[in-house]
């Protein structure tokens, strides 16, 4: 019997390697290999255009905002964050540009967060019940602005998805003029207003 189950065990290869299921014959999907960089990613920089896109909302999802058109028109700042809501942005990085003294000589500011509209006119409301600041909360749905300027990352254990580095653009005839971004992405040291208003 031992010598029968030897012999069996033999020739179960042999049925398994002309079958169309062997593992050498099967399909497998092409994955995308990932290409290797030396260098960092080029992030915005000075004297890069504000991207030209009508893919951010204001208030509602039907109320489309061109930054680039809103520039055209004067000078200002984007003060990015990570998420709505969350503890930095809303205790420290955003308050911090609402009590600014001198946010009226800024221009026209606007926090962008890769959020949908609907959480950021909450988020406003909370932080600017009478929008006396004149800060313009915008969403960013898809992340499509924020990965025009290179500004996007992955955390998804924290956030879910891709979600826009803490920064803030200063910026000039529709240019960027200066580029504040944090280098962890989420601290709050070199895009506080403090350090971009003075």
């Amino acid at each position: 019997m031992a010598a029968s189950l030897r012999t069996a065990f033999r020739r179960a290869p042999s049925v398994f390697s002309s079958s169309p299921f062997n593992a050498t014959t099967i399909a497998r999907p092409a994955v995308a290999q990932r290409a290797f960089h030396s260098s960092p990613r080029a992030l915005v920089k000075v004297g890069d255009a504000v991207p030209d896109l009508e893919v951010l909302h204001e208030d509602s999802p039907g109320n489309k905002v061109n930054l680039a058109t809103e520039f055209a028109k004067g000078n200002g700042v984007i003060v990015g964050v990570p998420a709505a809501f969350s503890g930095a942005c809303s205790q420290t990085h955003v308050p911090g540009y609402i009590k600014h003294p001198k946010l009226k000589k800024a221009g026209s500011v606007f926090v962008v967060s890769v959020n949908d509209a609907f959480v950021m006119k909450a988020w406003a409301d909370q932080l600017d019940p009478t929008r006396a600041s004149g800060i313009r909360f915008l969403a960013d749905p898809a992340g499509e602005f924020t990965k025009a300027l290179e500004l996007d990352f992955d955390l998804p254990a924290v956030f879910g998805n891709i979600r826009g580095k803490r920064y803030a653009l200063v910026i000039e005839n529709g240019k960027v003029k200066s580029v504040h971004v944090e280098p962890d992405s989420t601290g709050t040291n070199v895009s506080l207003a403090e350090k971009v208003l003075g």
